[in-house]
């Protein structure tokens, strides 16, 4: 009975074809898709330090203000306000451009994510209606078998 149930699945399925067409195409614009957001990834991770090697160079060029000797003891007080100063006003410009590299990475992201839904929408579409015609035309086929058999009986 096992077999037979095996032998009546096989046919069953054997019955209605399987496209694969359609998985191989989902599976490209899914790598389509990563690599085109790695690349923005790999941008924003370069940009992004770039702005931070920058930053870290900056403030290493003013210590050089407060690290060097000072005649009056007020001297170094000033220096390190002014340091801080100069550091405040770096680190806001240096965030800035930090926004607006997360600005960049999210406003693509959104982009391409929008794209992909729209094409993966358009690919099962036409999938669902290739599978529907392919189905429908088994159907009938495996119909018109089955009524040949019975054809014959009724004369």
């Amino acid at each position: 009975m096992t077999n037979d149930m095996n032998k009546m699945f096989t046919e069953m399925l054997g019955a209605f074809p399987m496209d694969t067409s359609a998985m191989q195409g989902a599976f490209k614009t899914q790598a389509a898709l990563a690599e085109k957001l790695s690349r923005v990834v790999l941008d924003a991770a370069e940009t992004s330090t770039e702005i931070s090697a920058g930053w870290t160079k900056e403030t290493l060029a003013k210590m050089q203000d407060v690290a060097t000797v000072k005649d009056e003891p007020a001297d170094y007080s000033k220096a390190m306000s002014e340091f801080a100063s100069a550091q405040a006003e770096s680190t806001a410009e240096t965030m800035a451009r930090f926004a607006e590299v997360a600005k960049k990475v999210q406003m693509e992201t959104v982009e391409m994510m929008l794209s992909a839904g729209k094409e993966t929408a358009d690919d099962v579409v036409s999938g669902s209606q290739a599978a529907a015609g392919k189905m429908n035309e088994a159907a009938k086929q495996s119909v018109e078998s089955m009524s040949k058999p019975a054809a014959a009986v009724a004369k």
